[in-house]
């Protein structure tokens, strides 16, 4: 197998690729109702895709930002086709690159919890880990048959700047 330098970039909303590669991984992607959640994600966040040499769509993320300190991989799917080819390292990796010169903190990604024994969503969670993902929690989120495991990447170290000047103020003034 020759091995592909593959680049991630943020790119225009791609719903109907979303739903195209859902598809090619139904072991991941196998209740349609969150697909059609997915899709409909698709069509409004931030994406970043990953296009092979003729440029078709072979991995899409999309990100979530909740507070300028923290953002979410809200999805992550890869192409059977090109699965462990080193897609989805690409997609975290620019992923987490931009968000550092954003000055984000902290990325955060939610997968199935441990505590449910899919073959599938083990090999998820050793990929995240891979890529510096910490596991924090396991939650009923989901419901009770389909635990959530929220993961978290520190992207800076040390204290947030704008909490260390509201403590400086708070000295000041007493």
């Amino acid at each position: 197998m020759v091995e592909t330098a593959w680049m991630a970039r943020r790119d225009e909303p791609v719903p109907e690729e979303v739903e195209r590669l859902l598809a090619t991984v139904p072991e991941w992607f196998g209740r349609p109702e969150s697909n059609a959640e997915y899709i409909a994600d698709a069509r409004t966040m931030e994406t970043w895709t990953v296009r092979d040499a003729k440029g078709r769509v072979v991995g899409v993320t999309l990100v979530a930002h909740h507070f300028p300190q923290s953002s979410e991989i809200h999805l992550a799917v890869v192409d059977r086709e090109v699965h462990g080819g080193g897609i989805g390292s690409a997609m975290v990796e620019a992923v987490r690159a931009d968000l550092r010169e954003r000055g984000t903190r902290l990325l955060e990604v939610k997968t199935l919890g441990p505590s449910h024994s899919d073959p599938h969503y083990a090999r998820t969670r050793c990929f995240y880990q891979k890529m510096g993902f910490l596991p924090v929690e396991e939650t009923d989120l989901w419901g009770e048959s389909t635990p959530c495991l929220i993961m978290i990447m520190p992207l800076r170290q040390g204290a947030d700047p704008s909490v260390q000047e509201e403590q400086q103020e708070k000295n000041s003034a007493t």
